[in-house]
């Protein structure tokens, strides 16, 4: 176990990358994560000292379902949400790198209770669905020492999301696959999109039930994304990109550094 005092050590430490864009090592051994239970602690933390500090709160969510029994969960604070672009972002090594994925808007409260949601009464909480790009940073400077637990205590290397138009609702739901077109000063490329729980709903589902059980909860107007059907993207700044999702529609952004 890691101490309350180390949680919170490791949070700040965490939090004043966040706040400065910067990089560092991964944690001293003595505050860091070797377990879901404990990277979670420490992302909670984060969450409060962030919000705290800078008056924010919790906008959304990223998740997956569990991965060889890694939870792939991190909250999406409302300050990083965009809508309008060009969107400020840190760069890593001076292009954006983005997730193409399918945010899921919630319309009604899924609060914490005694018994599971089922998943018509997730679906029904759900009032809309957009385009978005989850944006990508890792703030810790050698990514490849780091273990599962580190990025998920610091936020699963998100620093924000740009939501794009909204699309079809019933479309969406099913749209296990998209063949994306991605279009830039010049450059054009297609991509054989494909979500990494098939269903892009899927992870809703089990996030849902794993907030509930950490006695937390969906509130209305929170807006979470399910994974990326093409990985992480590499697009240059202060450039009108454009990207396609066949069949669903299509959005125009751009992105300049911090």
């Amino acid at each position: 176990m890691i101490s309350v005092q180390r949680v919170e050590l490791a949070a700040s430490t965490l939090v004043s990358r966040r706040i400065a864009g910067g990089q560092g090592d991964v944690l001293a051994a003595d505050c860091r994560p070797s377990d879901n239970a404990q990277a979670f602690s420490i992302q909670t933390e984060v969450s409060r000292q962030w919000c705290e500090q800078v008056n924010d709160s919790i906008g959304g969510w990223k998740c997956l379902q569990p991965i060889d029994g890694k939870w792939v969960v991190a909250p999406i604070f409302t300050s990083t949400i965009n809508t309008v672009p060009p969107i400020p972002l840190w760069p890593t090594q001076q292009v954006a790198r983005i997730e193409p994925e399918l945010a899921f808007y919630f319309g009604l409260d899924l609060a914490a209770r005694s018994e599971p949601y089922l998943a018509h009464e997730v679906d029904a909480a759900i009032s809309r669905t957009h385009m978005a790009l989850e944006l990508i940073y890792n703030r810790h400077v050698d990514p490849t020492q780091c273990t599962h637990y580190d990025n998920l205590a610091d936020g699963l290397v998100n620093q924000g999301l740009f939501v794009g138009p909204q699309v079809d609702t019933k479309q969406a739901k099913q749209a296990s696959q998209i063949n994306m077109s991605l279009i830039y000063d010049g450059h054009a490329s297609t991509l054989a999109g494909k979500h990494p729980n098939g269903p892009p709903r899927t992870p809703l589902y089990w996030l849902v039930e794993f907030l509930r059980q950490q006695g937390m909860g969906i509130q209305a107007g929170q807006v979470v994304i399910t994974g990326s059907y093409a990985g992480v993207l590499e697009v240059p700044l202060d450039t009108q990109i454009k990207l396609e999702y066949q069949g669903l529609g299509e959005m125009q952004v751009s992105f300049n550094s911090k």
